[in-house]
């Protein structure tokens, strides 16, 4: 392993790679360049592994050397064949998997890669644990991990534990397998700090010889994975999915530490920072505490976690016929889309509307909020795909003051990013949370599907009631097919 580490050759491949991820990031910044950024993510990916291979990996397997015997149990190295037929397997399993999902179920998938990776830094620490020879991180002349390796083996094992079963929970609430009402634990934050607590203090007194505690950690860190995202209400989730995207970059640089690997070191660093950046800056746009959100359960005291519906209130039913004339005949339209949107997969007609729209001389404009969809970026993701211009997208700070000029504000899919409770109600789930103006809108179009649902905070939308808003009641899909009808004759 040392020699490994002294080699100029393999330093240089591992900065060509790690200026290959900070180029990657850079072009995901921006929808106009994430395509871009995507192709040095990949090719920085592949020089770190072909370099990790070539220089760690034996072509074929040795004899077992002294030393390889540790807690009872014998290990041999793996082969380059061997790890190049399980790299094959994944590969099979993850193409098949992106070819085969809907954009309405990337959330899912992203929570459930982030808990592949913190499982994978659990399993490599277990196989460190019992083979650290293997690792180069054995004392010499005894069977004992190095003190420094022992602190950064069990913080790895930690937060891959807690990211794997954290996003276990995210993907059941994204999926729809669990409610997503907050999950309100008595004691919930005394009973994170002692299960943290404990942690911290089998992390400091766990060896090569105590097994017992090694699993310890492990089974506190699984627990503390749970309790952290069930107290997390649905309209939370896109702050959830970046912050487990941060602990999943963490989990993988202190594994890069015990194995003594400059490209997971820097990967890691990388994603852990950027992650924890991104759901900060969520944070701020929806007024939450950062501190809160690794704290678990922010939001949920605010009383009620919804449920049902108010009593039924008067409300107008428009038509497409209704939302196309009066479209066309303004000046300004705003469109607001959600995850309804994405369900409905309306995306694709929805750019023909905005394009028929400007072909009648309205000028159109996409308002997209930061925790639009169920993950960060995901409308934004979902517009790029239908070939909606960049220059027509704002994020919410950028196009909220317009709405008191605008015609039409036309809200397709979304519900709590437009729901006036977010400054009105403190006993609201989503109280403090910023959103668009659009009661400030002359006339509102809301496609829904019916009356009876309620947004996926679980909060009935006093916009439903206004006298300038029409309920367009139908798929999102089918409504805007029509309206395109309507505009085309």
């Amino acid at each position: 392993m040392e020699a490994h580490a002294v080699n100029p050759w393999v330093a240089i491949a591992y900065l060509i790679a790690g200026i290959c991820f900070i180029l990657a990031l850079r072009g995901l910044s921006s929808p106009a360049t994430s395509r871009r950024g995507n192709r040095y993510g990949m090719a920085g990916m592949a020089i770190a592994v072909v370099t990790t291979l070539l220089t760690h990996v034996p072509l074929t397997a040795p004899s077992t050397p002294a030393g390889i015997e540790h807690a009872g149990l014998l290990f041999d190295f793996a082969t380059l064949s061997e790890i190049l037929a399980a790299i094959a397997i994944g590969a099979v399993i993850g193409l098949t998997t992106a070819r085969k999902i809907q954009m309405t179920a990337m959330p899912q998938l992203v929570a459930a890669f982030h808990s592949l990776v913190g499982l994978a830094a659990v399993l490599v620490g277990v196989a460190a644990f019992y083979n650290p020879a293997a690792f180069g991180i054995l004392e010499a002349g005894g069977l004992d991990i190095l003190k420094g390796s022992r602190i950064e083996m069990g913080l790895g094992v930690a937060i891959g534990a807690i990211t794997f079963s954290g996003s276990v929970i995210a993907f059941a609430k994204l999926n729809g397998n669990m409610s997503g009402a907050p999950i309100l634990l008595p004691a919930r934050h005394a009973i994170n700090l002692a299960a943290l607590l404990a942690i911290i203090v089998l992390v400091s007194l766990f060896h090569g010889d105590t097994p017992h505690l090694f699993w310890g950690i492990v089974a506190l860190s699984f627990v503390i994975g749970f309790l952290l995202i069930i107290p997390i209400g649905g309209a939370d989730m896109p702050v959830v999915v970046s912050m487990l995207n941060s602990y999943s970059g963490w989990a993988a640089a202190a594994m890069g530490f015990t194995l003594h690997n400059t490209a997971m070191i820097v990967t890691g660093a990388l994603v852990g920072s950027s992650g924890a950046i991104l759901s900060y800056i969520m944070c701020r746009a929806m007024n939450r505490s950062f501190i809160s959100v690794i704290a678990g359960g922010f939001g949920a005291e605010n009383g009620a976690s919804g449920g049902e519906a108010k009593e039924q209130r008067p409300w107008k039913r428009g038509s497409a016929e209704d939302a196309a004339f009066l479209m066309q005949e303004a000046e300004n339209v705003i469109i607001i889309p959600g995850y309804g949107m994405a369900v409905a997969q309306a995306q694709h007609v929805l750019r023909e509307m905005a394009d028929l729209l400007k072909k009648h001389g309205v000028n159109v404009k996409y308002a997209i909020h930061p925790v639009a969809g169920r993950m960060p970026g995901h409308m934004n993701v979902l517009l790029a795909e239908a070939n909606v211009p960049y220059d027509e997208v704002f994020e919410l700070e950028d196009i909220n003051g317009e709405f008191a000029q605008c015609d039409v504000a036309f809200i397709i899919g979304a519900n709590d990013v437009v729901n006036p409770a977010a400054r009105t109600d403190k006993t609201s789930p989503i109280y403090g949370m910023p959103v668009f103006d659009v009661e400030k809108a002359k006339t509102i179009f809301f496609v829904k599907r019916s009356m009876g649902g309620v947004g996926y905070a679980g909060v009935d939308n006093d916009v439903f009631y206004m006298d300038q808003t029409m309920m367009l009641l139908a798929d999102a899909k089918k409504m805007v097919e029509d309206i395109n009808k309507a505009l085309a004759d």
